[in-house]
């Protein structure tokens, strides 16, 4: 198991999502939830795709900090 961190964007009618570390992976939907599911299907595969065409996995994925600074 391997943990992947999404970005969920509002699109404006509807979310779209990318993985941090791991270029390529984007997905849609018209929830959040719809969004993360279809992640759970999209990371997969795109691994799947990556071994088939000889890519080396990403070893390490960044790690993603949220900051408060004053405005």
């Amino acid at each position: 198991m391997t943990d992947y961190t999404i970005v969920i964007e509002d699109a404006g009618t509807n979310y779209a999502a990318y993985v941090i570390g791991l270029d390529g992976v984007i997905t849609t939907g018209n929830t959040v939830e719809e969004v993360i599911d279809n992640m759970h299907e999209a990371i997969p595969f795109h691994l799947e795709g990556m071994r088939l065409h000889g890519d080396e996995l990403p070893q390490r994925l960044p790690i993603v900090k949220t900051i408060h600074v004053a405005s």
